[in-house]
């Protein structure tokens, strides 16, 4: 093994069934410290891990998206499937090598436990044999998914065998009858020949299908009483050893079990759905908050966001709050749309307007999906960031504008080079959303040189911070002396056209772009 205080360290972090608050101690404080998060994901980007490690993350820690090249669908890889698979850990292996060989430790994150079904084991055995690994054993979907039932799994001299679902129905068959308990893991599209299983095994009817075990998102459901088409891969049938004594925490089909930790049920039982309303708080000052939100955010019974949105609004007895991580906006889109399918009044909280680099365009595309059909949205505007930065200033969006964010996290960099260009060419003003944060710092300085090949250097530029907050600061610079220093993730950018104008007054600067062109 090589040695620890030349490479990096790897840790296998267990996050436990889904809850945040089941996350360890020693868990919590190895993501806060480590210098590399890496976790996995399906091809649509969602990671059920991250989201789990968000609340523990710090600000400035690189992360490695480990991306399934498949996960069910068919590949056309020479290899197969098995060979895709294998060509991605080989791959993902090396991606975290890199990075412990040059000294950096790094917490790969693993749902439930590391060592329990779980991907991290393809890394270790890749990886452990070269650098120190340790491992952060997590609590395992059994154990939540026997929580959230409410009763015994095994007693005394019981055997409990765990099965996976992907097994074939026949054997699983078998194994259900020569044991005195079970936990099928690997659901989604396996469960009716898992129910097939169940029944022919005789074990049907002491069966409980848990979904999402210690989510939000929890349900308990009678194994027999589940709609097929419904089932996510994050669920499990238990088939408890000891016969229940006390009442179990059944929900109906069309009922989402609540921890009781998040408050009081606000969802009614009448089977119909809520609502999801997206909204726009405004760029910073509660005044900019239109009186059509502050209506909406009153009648909600949940509110989901981003945790610097969602504490921005005062809270009421009895609303629940489901804050998050500002990098899960299709998580967020779905918690938002499963709560109001079950009946909850949802607002999702935005920042500025809730249509430009918001939340809305990820809830309605995530409503897209036929499992949400029936459940409606609606969407509140509100006052965008280039706005409030522009009004600061006089009027440098009075002519033909276009709005760019500068990340590159959802668009490769070279669809915004070229839309700058493409832009800048134009000779239209630009407000620059996104423009830089703690693991971005590089593409002010790429745009401005690019800017630069269609604008005059004395171009005006308009540097807001944090405008209609307690830090707000504006100024207007050059834009060859636009320093990517001064630019964070809480900054605004609004790059003038060839008809703009700037001057300072004893109120401060003005800038403008003249409506009119010379012909």
């Amino acid at each position: 093994m090589t040695n620890s205080t030349v490479h990096g360290k790897l840790w296998g972090v267990g996050l436990g069934p889904g809850d945040p608050e089941l996350v360890t101690v020693k868990a919590a404080r190895i993501i806060a410290a480590a210098d590399v998060i890496a976790f996995h994901s399906a091809r649509h980007g969602r990671s059920i891990s991250r989201a789990i490690a968000a609340p523990y993350m710090r600000e400035g820690q690189l992360e490695e998206h480990l991306v399934y090249p498949v996960t069910t669908e068919t590949t056309d890889h020479p290899g197969g499937y098995q060979g895709a698979i294998d060509e991605f850990y080989e791959q993902a292996a090396e991606r975290l090598a890199a990075h412990l060989a040059a000294g950096r430790s790094v917490a790969l994150l693993a749902a439930g436990d590391p060592l329990f079904y779980s991907s991290y084991m393809h890394m270790h055995r890749r990886l452990a044999d070269r650098f120190d690994a340790e491992i952060i054993p997590g609590i395992t979907s059994v154990s939540a998914a026997s929580a959230a039932l409410g009763t015994p799994l095994v007693e005394g001299e019981q055997v409990l065998t765990v099965l996976p679902g992907t097994m074939p129905t026949a054997e699983l068959t078998r194994r259900l009858r020569d044991t005195e308990a079970a936990a099928i893991m690997k659901l989604g599209r396996t469960y009716p020949g898992v129910r097939q299983a169940l029944s022919d095994s005789g074990r049907l009817d002491g069966a409980y299908y848990i979904e999402r075990a210690s989510s939000d998102r929890q349900r308990v459901l009678r194994a027999a009483d589940v709609d097929d088409a419904e089932v996510p891969y994050f669920s499990i049938t238990l088939v408890p050893g000891p016969q229940p004594t006390a009442p179990l925490r059944l929900a109906s089909s069309k009922q989402t079990q609540r921890r009781v930790a998040t408050g009081p049920t606000a969802a009614p039982s009448n089977g119909l759905p809520g609502e999801v309303v997206v909204v726009g708080l405004g760029p910073g000052s509660a005044d900019w908050t239109t009186p059509e939100v502050s209506k909406a955010l009153a009648e909600a019974t949940d509110l989901v966001g981003y945790t610097t949105y969602i504490n921005r609004v005062p809270a009421r007895p009895g609303q629940r709050r489901h804050a998050s991580d500002n990098r899960v906006e299709s998580e967020r889109a779905a918690m938002a749309l499963d709560l109001a399918k079950q009946g909850a009044q949802v607002v999702v909280v935005s920042s500025g307007d809730p249509g430009v680099f918001a939340m809305a365009a990820a809830v309605l595309e995530e409503s897209a999906d036929p499992q949400w059909e029936g459940v409606p949205v609606r969407v509140l505007p509100g006052m965008t960031a280039a706005n409030a930065v522009a009004s600061r200033v006089g009027a440098p969006l009075g002519h033909d504008y276009a709005m760019i964010s500068l990340s590159d996290r959802l668009k490769p960099w070279e669809v915004v080079a070229q839309r700058l260009s493409a832009v800048a060419a134009a000779d239209m003003a630009i407000a620059i959303y996104n423009p830089a944060s703690s693991q971005r710092t590089w593409q002010v300085s790429a745009m401005r040189d690019l800017l630069l090949e269609h604008r005059k250097p004395d171009t005006p530029v308009v540097i807001g911070r944090d405008v209609g907050g307690p830090t707000e600061s504006v100024r207007v610079v050059p834009l060859a002396e636009l320093d990517p220093a001064e630019v964070d993730m809480r900054t605004l950018l609004i790059i003038g056209a060839s008809t703009t104008a700037s001057r300072d007054t004893d109120d401060g600067p003005r800038v403008y772009t003249s409506r009119r062109y010379q012909r």
